[in-house]
C-alpha cells in the first residue's frame, strides 16, 4: 500500500506541478521561493504517504498543502516584508466593515479575520480582484486604472462596489461561524 500511495503522489505531483508552481509564484511573487514551496509540500506529502490512505483526491490534497505552506511563509515577518506585504488601507477596511453592518471602531481585526479576508479576496472574480489589488497594493486611482486598462472609471467603480459587497458578505459569514 505504501509504495502504491507514493507512486500515486508522484503521478499527481507530475500532473499538477506546473499549476502548483504558477499559483505559488503568484502567492510568493518570486519563482525561486515558489519552487521551494512546491517542493517542500511534495516532500512533506511523501513523508506522510502512509497516513494519506483515506485521501481520495491527492491533487486537491497536494494543492491544499502548497497553499498551507504559502500561508506559513507569508506569516513570517521577513517573507511578508520581502513580498511587499499586502496593506489594506483603513479606508478600505472601514468600507468593507460598514458594508457588512459592523462598527469599524469596534471591530478587532484578528489574524484569523485577516486570513478570512485574504481568502475572500482570492475568491473574487479576476476583474473585481484586480481593482481591489490595484487600489490596496499599488494605491492606484480609478483614473490611473482606467488609463492603464482602457476600462471606464464607472465600470471600475462598479467592480469595486461588487467586490466590497462580496467581501462584506464573506466577512459577515465569517463572523457568524
Amino acid at each position: 500500500m505504501g509504495q502504491d500511495r507514493v507512486h500515486e503522489l508522484e503521478q499527481a505531483y507530475r500532473k499538477r506541478r506546473k499549476g502548483f508552481l504558477a499559483w505559488a509564484e503568484r502567492a510568493t511573487r518570486n519563482f525561486v521561493d515558489a519552487e521551494d514551496l512546491v517542493q517542500d509540500a511534495f516532500a512533506s506529502a511523501l513523508g506522510s504517504a502512509e497516513s494519506l490512505s483515506g485521501v481520495d483526491d491527492l491533487e486537491a490534497w497536494l494543492f491544499a498543502s502548497v497553499r498551507n505552506k504559502a500561508r506559513d511563509r507569508w506569516r513570517r515577518k521577513e517573507t511578508r516584508r520581502q513580498a511587499g506585504e499586502v496593506y489594506v488601507p483603513l479606508e478600505t477596511l472601514t468600507e468593507i466593515a460598514e458594508s457588512a453592518g459592523l462598527d469599524p471602531e469596534e471591530l478587532a481585526l484578528s489574524s484569523e479575520l485577516l486570513d478570512a479576508l485574504e481568502d475572500a479576496i482570492e475568491e473574487l472574480p479576476p476583474e473585481q480582484r484586480a481593482v481591489i489589488e490595484a487600489q490596496t497594493l499599488d494605491g492606484q486611482t480609478f483614473k490611473e486604472m482606467a488609463e492603464a486598462s482602457g476600462v471606464s472609471q464607472d465600470t471600475l467603480a462598479a467592480r469595486k462596489r461588487y467586490a466590497v459587497k462580496k467581501l462584506a458578505a464573506a466577512l459577515d459569514e465569517w463572523l457568524d461561524i
